[in-house]
């Protein structure tokens, strides 16, 4: 399982959105441009998340972005997924069922599985608060006088 730039932009703007949050909104140009991200690009990822209610748009000279719902709402896990698709490292965990015809026969589901839960366990247990505060982390250790 490889994420793409999609995913991992849509993680990059929605952590600069709130760690910019002043009840003031965001435009895309200006987090493209702390991002180091093509703006054109990062317009297309924001109409997804935009479409999907994470995002609030404001129109207008003053308009740009908001967050929907608290940091601690949403997890990367619901990012990963709305822009990636299925998170599962292969075909036949997808979905709630497995359709493999070997899955009684297959010794390296249990792997799969395992694979799975972890990959779950940490996309679906990291909110964007958590990466909020290890980001405020790094900026105070980066921080010299």
């Amino acid at each position: 399982m490889k994420v793409s730039t999609r995913g991992r932009y849509a993680i990059r703007f929605m952590l600069d959105l709130a760690m910019h949050n002043t009840g003031e909104p965001v435009r895309v140009r200006d987090i493209a441009a702390r991002q180091e991200i093509s703006d054109k690009y990062l317009e297309q990822v924001v109409a997804t998340l935009n479409k999907a209610g994470y995002v609030r748009s404001v129109r207008g000279p003053q308009g740009g972005y908001l967050l929907a719902m608290k940091p601690e709402e949403y997890t990367m896990g619901m990012i990963l997924r709305l822009t990636e698709g299925e998170m599962s490292p292969v075909a036949c965990l997808a979905g709630p069922n497995n359709l493999c015809d070997r899955a009684d026969n297959c010794t390296t589901l249990g792997f799969w599985k395992r694979l799975d839960k972890a990959i779950s366990d940490v996309i679906d247990h990291t909110t964007l608060a958590d990466l909020m505060e290890e980001e405020q982390a790094r900026l105070v250790n980066n921080y010299v006088i």
